[in-house]
C-alpha cells in the first residue's frame, strides 16, 4: 500500500474508533508492519501541524487516537452544551397519543392499537423523558405498563391529564383506520 493510502487508511479507523487503537492491530488491519503504521502515524502529525489542524495524534504508550486539539475545546464545549432539539416524528406523536390516552398501558396494547411493532417508538419517547414505567399489569408474563411524565405535561403546556380533549370511540376508531391504511402503504398492499 502506498504511504498516502495507508496514512489514509490509518486516519479513517482512528477517526471511525474514537479511543486509543494499538499500533499491532493496525499494522494487522493493513497487513503492514508495525515500523510502517508508525511512519504513516508520524506522517499524519506531521500533516495537521503543517496544516493547523484541529486536530492531532495522542500516543499512549504503543497505541494512537486521534482527538481534537485541546485550544479548540471551547468551541466543543459550546456545541455540546447546546441544547438538542427533541424532534418528534408522527410515529412518536401517534405512539405518544395511545399512551397519553389509554394510560397505564402495556407496550402490546399499544401495538395492537398502532398496529406495527412500538419497541423503537416507546424507547424514544423513554428517552426523550415523556414516558415512564409506571408499573406492570397483574397479567400472564407481568408486563410492563407505560404512562406519560411530569415532562410530557410540561411540554405539551398542560397541567393536568385531564386537561386532556376528550376522545370518543368515533375518534378512536378513525385513528385506528389512520393507522391501518398507513401500514397497509408502507407495505404495498
Amino acid at each position: 500500500m502506498e504511504p498516502n493510502k495507508t496514512a489514509a487508511a490509518i486516519e479513517t479507523i482512528l477517526f471511525a474508533m474514537g479511543d486509543s487503537v494499538e499500533v499491532s492491530a493496525l499494522a494487522l488491519a493493513l497487513e503492514i508492519s508495525q515500523n510502517e503504521v508508525r511512519e504513516a502515524v508520524k506522517a499524519l502529525e506531521e500533516r495537521y501541524d503543517a496544516q493547523q489542524s484541529g486536530l492531532m495524534i495522542n500516543w499512549f504508550e504503543d497505541a494512537v487516537q486521534l482527538s481534537s486539539r485541546p485550544e479548540y475545546y471551547e468551541y466543543l464545549v459550546k456545541i455540546a452544551k447546546a441544547p438538542k432539539k427533541q424532534v418528534l416524528t408522527d410515529t412518536l406523536m401517534e405512539t405518544l397519543s395511545i399512551i397519553a390516552f389509554k394510560q397505564p398501558v402495556t407496550r402490546a396494547e399499544v401495538e395492537s392499537i398502532r398496529g406495527v411493532n412500538s419497541d423503537f417508538a416507546i424507547s424514544k419517547l423513554v428517552g426523550f423523558g415523556l414516558v415512564e414505567e409506571v408499573g406492570r399489569k397483574d397479567a400472564p408474563g407481568r408486563p410492563l405498563l407505560f404512562g406519560t411524565t411530569e415532562q410530557f405535561l410540561r411540554s405539551f403546556g398542560i397541567s393536568s391529564l385531564s386537561d386532556l380533549p376528550d376522545l370518543g370511540t368515533e375518534q378512536m376508531e378513525e385513528f385506528r383506520e389512520e393507522a391501518e391504511k398507513e401500514v397497509d402503504s408502507r407495505l404495498d398492499i
